[in-house]
């Protein structure tokens, strides 16, 4: 794995501070009784249970793993760096669509807390990336793979 500065609020490193004491514990602990129960069942060579149990067991330590190289890259986003003048991770950024008049908001953030389903879009996507470094009452022009959009900055908060 490639080491790169993983840009991430206070609140993504907590959350990932998070998941990571829970796999390290709860899910390795029941991870361990499940095989621990399967072996009782005799012979491991055809005991599908105790092969289910090393295959979670082998995915639950890759991303303990992955998630500790996450941490160790973390680059913490300081919220003096915010401003409400221009997008830049950390702001959120209310839009209004040109074409159809209608209004949203995304927060741009580091690609380790992405989670479009809940408005927080990655800085390296296309649409994060067109936003960065604009102002508010600038029309940006994001190419996305369904055709162009033109979206006007509204407002930008912290």
């Amino acid at each position: 794995m490639v080491d790169r500065e993983e840009m991430m609020t206070k609140e993504g490193l907590q959350k990932l501070e998070d998941e990571l004491e829970y796999l390290k514990t709860t899910r390795r602990r029941e991870v361990a009784d499940r095989i621990k129960q399967a072996r009782e069942f005799g012979d491991i060579s055809e005991n599908s249970e105790y092969e289910d149990a090393k295959n979670e067991q082998a995915l639950i330590e890759g991303s303990i793993l992955t998630i500790e190289q996450k941490l160790r890259n973390a680059k913490i986003i300081d919220d003096s760096d915010v401003t409400i003048d221009i997008v830049s991770i950390g702001s959120t950024v209310h839009l209004q669509d040109m074409k159809t008049n209608r209004e949203f908001a995304y927060t741009i953030v580091g690609s380790v807390e992405a989670d479009p389903v809940n408005n927080l879009i990655s800085n390296e996507s296309p649409v994060g990336k067109a936003l960065l470094g604009h102002f508010i009452g600038d029309v940006v022009e994001i190419a996305v793979p369904v055709g162009t959009l033109n979206w006007k900055i509204v407002s930008i908060n912290k």
